[in-house]
């Protein structure tokens, strides 16, 4: 074989290896093209569902590339049907569909309890990826049974009650109070089936609205108002004189304390960051440290009366609407609300928990200074504010006439004193309620007294 001839085939050779390897290439790159892809769409779903005539179920598909087609296929055991099928225009991503009930179907037996929805769903790929699954459901239309057991004859505005009520049904889901818009947890009592909680009516709002409310998982809802008899109480309002001894005191101090408040060196802006900003933020962790209740079952809740600090004197009231204005008694500059009752006596008095609890707050907290907070049960908290000292703390229990603190002139404290507040889930109430122990007994008491009585004969 010649020289040449030999250049030839090996020319030859090298143009069909680079031809295989064209070919492979070519073969890998469509391979790796979206359109290639093997991945399956996604069916967002639960395996097992619960359904009411009224309401549509909510399917949620989704894929990596774009979903292309999808159908629906619904069977009471015998018979099966169709119910929903279509292309999904644009090839989305991600698309939920609203499944009717077919109450008008002439294939299916609509009276049945039980079916089986099988999903198909394919996407847009070239090798037309599908995925299939198939849904327990289970029909339900009956809305919970709920029935009011006892409560509180009466509330007061920015007062507390308690309400006991049964809710039952096979399928329950949630089951809460609300009121004027709130939502309060409730706790099991005694027996399944049976709820406590107590229930609190803002002191800013002019009216209440309460009613138990219980779904079950197939959305059905029943809701049953409360019968209360409801009383309005006129708060205090009061016109308090801003010194610049006062701002430039307690209100500079507070201020150069927080990095956010330090660089206001204006008086009147100063004045209205603490009383109005930081009292806020002050709130706002309040609020939130007072909002649990456990879901634990109970048997009994009991407390006494509330009476933190002997030989006291009220210095402050509980729902006093404070106008605060600087020279002119009509330039008001500021405004806030007094949340808790102001107690004194001698300085750094003993402070005591009139009942056992747990500390879920001892700290320092802006305007109402060293401050430890406790969890009484049934999402009743109490909170002692401008301490001198704090004497336990955060996780401890600690009980009945136990000193957890001494009174004090920390936070936005102009003498020694100690602000009580009282909290139900985050909200404020009326601590006189709670310091007084014939109200507890008529109206806490007495109303589990009478649902016990009534549990126990059911």
């Amino acid at each position: 074989m010649t020289r040449r001839k030999k250049v030839k085939q090996k020319d030859k050779l090298i143009l069909f290896l680079l031809f295989l390897i064209g070919i492979v290439i070519g073969i890998k790159y469509l391979y790796t093209m979206p359109e290639f892809e093997r991945e399956k769409p996604i069916i967002e779903s639960e395996a097992h569902l619960f359904w009411n005539y009224k309401d549509s179920i909510q399917i949620t598909f989704r894929d990596n590339i774009g979903l292309k087609s999808y159908k629906l296929i619904l069977s009471d055991g015998k018979r099966s049907e169709i119910i929903g099928q279509g292309q999904l225009e644009g090839y989305p991503k991600k698309q939920t569909i609203l499944v009717k009930y077919p109450a008008k179907s002439k294939v299916l037996d609509i009276k049945s309890k039980h079916f089986i929805m099988t999903v198909n769903i394919t996407d847009n790929s070239v090798w037309h990826n599908t995925a299939t699954k198939k849904i327990d459901i289970n029909i339900d239309y009956k809305r919970p049974n709920v029935r009011v057991i006892a409560n509180s004859r009466t509330i007061n505005q920015g007062g507390s009650a308690l309400v006991v009520f049964r809710a039952e049904d096979k399928n329950l889901d949630k089951v809460y109070v609300l009121a004027n818009g709130h939502t309060f947890k409730v706790q099991p009592y005694k027996k399944e089936g049976y709820y406590a909680t107590l229930l609190a009516w803002p002191f800013t709002d002019k009216n209440f609205d309460a009613k138990v409310v219980a779904t079950d998982k197939a959305g059905n809802k029943k809701e049953v108002p409360i019968p209360f008899y409801h009383v309005n109480i006129r708060y205090k309002v009061s016109k308090i004189r801003a010194t610049n001894k006062f701002i430039d005191g307690k209100i500079a101090d507070l201020s150069l304390s927080n990095p956010k408040y330090a660089g206001i060196t204006d008086r009147l802006q100063r004045l209205k960051a603490i009383n109005e900003t930081m009292r806020e933020n002050n709130e706002a962790l309040i609020h939130r440290l007072s909002k649990y209740i456990s879901n634990k079952m109970i048997d009994h809740w009991k407390v006494k009366r509330f009476y933190p600090l002997k030989n006291r004197k009220k210095v402050g009231s509980y729902g006093d609407h404070r106008y605060y204005y600087y020279g002119n008694k009509n330039n008001i500059i500021s405004e806030s609300y007094h949340v808790g009752n102001d107690f004194a006596s001698t300085k750094m008095a003993d402070i005591v928990t009139s009942n056992s609890g747990k500390v879920v707050f001892a700290n320092t907290n802006g305007i109402y200074g060293n401050m430890p907070m406790i969890d009484h049960g049934l999402g009743l908290y109490t909170l002692y504010g401008h301490c001198s000292q704090i004497m336990v703390e955060e996780g401890d229990e600690v009980y009945a006439k136990e000193v957890i603190a001494k009174t004090g002139v920390s936070g936005l404290a102009l003498g020694d004193h100690l602000h009580f507040g009282i909290l139900i889930q985050g909200i404020e109430v009326r601590p006189v309620e709670w310091t007084d122990q014939k109200w507890i007994t008529v109206f806490i008491d007495n109303i589990f007294k009478k649902a016990d009585r009534m549990i126990a004969s059911e």
